[in-house]
């Protein structure tokens, strides 16, 4: 089960910020002080915003059942690793092999950050 929230939780960080990213992409405009009420009709803004309020549950709850230097680096770098994946999906964003690597080099930091060896 806490698993389950960490994996909730990373996938809820990444949805919003894809949710975000939505929002503020043409043809919306937001934030715009020409149209401030167009800012109440921008669902996948308040989307967004709702899964970040989630995920922040998620993350309260991770870090009740995990050490906090478990709980925050996997947290961190899995919402990394999946919007790096969901913006070449999605948006068909460029995905460089730096990229590729430097997210490689992340996972296996958080890898050496969690592994209990004594």
């Amino acid at each position: 089960m806490k698993w389950l929230i960490l994996l909730l939780g990373i996938a809820t960080n990444a949805f919003a910020s894809v949710l975000i990213k939505v929002a503020v992409t043409p043809p919306r405009k937001f934030p715009s002080l020409t149209e401030p009420l167009q800012a109440l009709t921008n669902i996948p803004f308040w989307l967004g915003l709702f899964c970040y309020g989630l995920a922040f549950l998620l993350y309260t709850a991770a870090l009740a059942k995990f050490p906090m230097n478990v709980a925050h680096p996997i947290l961190t770098t899995g919402a990394i690793a999946l919007v790096a994946l969901l913006s070449v999906i999605i948006f068909k964003e460029p995905m460089y092999w730096t990229t590729i690597c430097g997210i490689g080099l992340i996972m296996l930091g958080v890898i050496f950050l969690t592994i209990k060896v004594g």
